[in-house]
Parts: structure tokens; C-alpha cells; sequence
């Protein structure tokens, strides 16, 4: 079980860090859709089966799919490729990775101690987290989801011709 688990963990690092490295956008969200469901692998290894399942379902199939069909209505050509391959070079990665440190001290102090109540974090329950995102959280989720329909609608009208 443990091997399945570092095994898939290996594949959602590496294809994460391939998918955000990609000038093609459809080649990287192919490798976040790799990333995703070697995520729903972890979370089936764990127990979570139900976490896997919606992983699946939702963020590889629904939510990929709409950014799919983005990719295709923006019709990013030559022009956007030269404008990534700039952006993507070495001295382009400082600022981020600057900023991505205190994250990864942080990842590392977490695995490194065995529980999540010794750092002082309180482990949740899927089932609090739900009734938490439908019950006083509700007004956060919808206008996240508002949030998300107008910049596919923005996108839209800033892409079309």
C-alpha cells in the first residue's frame, strides 16, 4: 500500500512540475490531468475513497474539460508560444521560487513529524469540511463559483474577434 502511495506521489510531483514547465497549453493540461488522477491514487491509497472518486470525476473530467474548450476558444497561436518560451527562462523562476520556499520548510516539518496535531493544526473530518463549505462557508463557495464564470466569460470576450 505504501509503495502505491510514494509511487503515485512521484507521478503527481513530477507531472505537476511538467504540466506547469509546458510553452503548449494543451500538452500541460494533459500532464495536470496526469496529476490529478495520480492525486485520486493517493487519496484511494489513504482510505479516502470517496475523495478519489470526486477527484476524478470533477477536476479530470469536468473542470479540464472546460479548461479544454478554453484553450480552444482563446486559439493561442505562434505569437503566445514565443511570449511563454521568455517567460520560461531560468532567471523567471527566482521570484517564484523565492516565495515557494517558507512553503517547503513548512511541507517538510509536516512530514517530518507524524501528526498534524503537534504543529498545533486540528484534523479535519470530511465530513466537517463539508458541512462547514454548506453551512457558514456557503456565501465563500458560490461566489467563488461566480468568480470563476465571469473570468471564463471575460476570457471569452477579451478572445473572441
Amino acid at each position: 500500500m505504501s509503495t502505491l502511495f510514494y509511487l503515485s506521489a512521484i507521478v503527481s510531483v513530477l507531472s505537476t512540475l511538467i504540466a506547469i514547465t509546458r510553452i503548449n497549453v494543451t500538452h500541460a493540461l494533459l500532464y495536470f490531468i496526469l496529476s490529478l488522477i495520480s492525486l485520486a491514487v493517493i487519496f484511494y491509497s489513504v482510505g479516502a475513497h470517496f475523495a478519489a472518486a470526486l477527484e476524478v470525476i470533477v477536476y479530470a473530467g469536468a473542470i479540464m474539460v472546460m479548461y479544454v474548450f478554453v484553450a480552444m476558444m482563446l486559439n493561442l497561436g505562434k505569437a503566445t508560444e514565443d511570449q511563454e518560451r521568455v517567460w520560461l527562462k531560468p532567471s523567471m523562476w527566482i521570484g517564484p521560487s523565492l516565495m515557494a520556499a517558507p512553503l517547503l520548510v513548512e511541507l517538510i516539518l509536516v512530514l517530518k513529524d507524524t501528526g498534524a496535531t503537534e504543529m498545533g493544526h486540528a484534523v479535519l473530518a470530511a465530513k466537517q469540511v463539508g458541512i462547514d463549505l454548506f453551512g457558514p462557508y456557503v456565501l465563500a463557495v458560490e461566489l467563488a463559483s461566480m468568480l470563476l464564470l465571469a473570468g471564463l466569460v471575460g476570457a471569452y470576450h477579451l478572445a473572441r474577434k
